[in-house]
């Protein structure tokens, strides 16, 4: 079989190891709607299969070894399809997001070992595929971002429930601006449980194989030390001017600060759209107080429906993603604008029959 007919996700089992690999390197394996359901099939089938004891995630090797389609493990969603549905009566992309919220959902309440490769380009969507795993490997290529407010959006796929719980006011951080981190950053704060070289992993994936049940130790014999997190230099900003759930004392902080690291803070925050910043930072306080992981995708949930109808969504993917002028016009354009009213109607409840429920297959188990 020729890579040109392979799925966009291959499913297999190898060994004892069920194997899920992304197979889109074009698109750096965003995820489809397709890809969503192949992935949340083969993970409710091996669940209560005796022959599978870990399941492991990564992306396939380009075509040829092309650098180019070598990027990174996920960019994303199918941001395309989103922003095309929100544009007409947003059907397709409710169901998108639905389904996609419950494989992160299944992921996060899995009893069997799971195990990412974060290894290149890990944003957005891939994010919610990673974080819920049991064991997240980083790599010296690993490129960490919630990139969303930047387009309209907001850190989705389990990010009001991950963030919040990072170490002081990074998450937060991470969140409103959509900073890049690197695989030194993610392990120091917590996103990986273990860092390696990017050359080690087929050799590490291939011990993996041959004994899963030693699934743990081999990962902790293959880690390396990382070099420096550059993150630990910046957090005492970020903890002291990210202190605030409140967009506009944030700026403030940032403004009366005047470094040069609150400056290019500010720079980065004047790019985002208002409306959706402020939306993350109630996001993640609000997610910090749930116990329940299927809480925080029902609220996350209940925003996506709301925020793709608004017209930041829109005017965001068109000036970054299709056009690429980097310069939405964003509504409500200043934070001021941005009523307590307005963000409260993003947070509101559905109708009982449009709520976002977890797969039925999971039963009561949704803890």
């Amino acid at each position: 079989m020729s890579d040109a007919v392979l799925p966009d996700v291959l499913t297999f089992i190898e060994g004892s190891v069920g194997r899920i690999r992304l197979n889109r390197p074009k698109a750096i394996h965003a995820l489809t709607p397709g890809m969503v359901d192949i992935i949340t099939r083969a993970l409710l089938a091996w669940r209560n299969d005796d022959a599978v004891v870990a399941v492991m995630i990564d992306h396939a090797a380009a075509p040829d070894g092309d650098p180019k389609l070598s990027r990174g493990f996920c960019a994303g969603g199918d941001i395309a399809l989103i922003a095309n549905s929100a544009k007409t009566d947003c059907v397709e992309a409710e169901a998108f997001l639905f389904h996609e919220y419950r494989m992160n959902h299944l992921l996060f309440v899995y009893d069997k070992p799971t195990l990412v490769f974060m290894d290149g380009i890990t944003m957005g969507g891939g994010v919610g595929i990673a974080a819920p795993c049991r064991y997240r490997v980083a790599t010296d290529r690993t490129m960490f971002a919630m990139p969303e407010t930047g387009i309209g959006l907001f850190p989705d796929v389990g990010g009001g429930w991950f963030l919040p719980r990072l170490p002081g006011r990074v998450g937060f951080w991470l969140a409103a601006t959509g900073a890049r981190i690197d695989g030194a950053d993610a392990l120091a704060i917590g996103l990986a449980s273990h860092y390696m070289p990017s050359d080690t992993l087929d050799a590490v994936k291939a011990q993996i194989v041959a004994h899963p049940e030693n699934l743990l130790a081999l990962l902790d014999a293959a880690h390396q030390t990382p070099p420096p997190a550059k993150l630990d230099g910046q957090r005492a900003y970020i903890d002291r001017l990210f202190a605030s759930d409140r967009y506009e004392d944030i700026l403030a902080a940032l403004a009366a600060d005047g470094s040069e690291w609150a400056n290019k803070q500010i720079a980065v925050l004047a790019t985002k759209s208002p409306q959706t910043v402020k939306v993350a930072l109630r996001q993640l306080a609000e997610g910090a107080q749930f116990t329940d992981f299927a809480d925080n995708m029902r609220n996350e949930y209940r925003i996506g429906h709301h925020v793709i109808r608004r017209p930041d969504f829109v005017e965001g993917v068109r000036a970054v993603i299709f056009d690429k002028d980097n310069a939405p016009k964003w509504t409500p354009a200043t934070p001021e604008e941005v009523t307590d009213d307005l963000i409260d109607s993003l947070f509101a409840p559905l109708p009982p029959e449009k709520e976002w429920t977890p797969l039925p297959e999971l039963g009561a188990r949704t803890a």
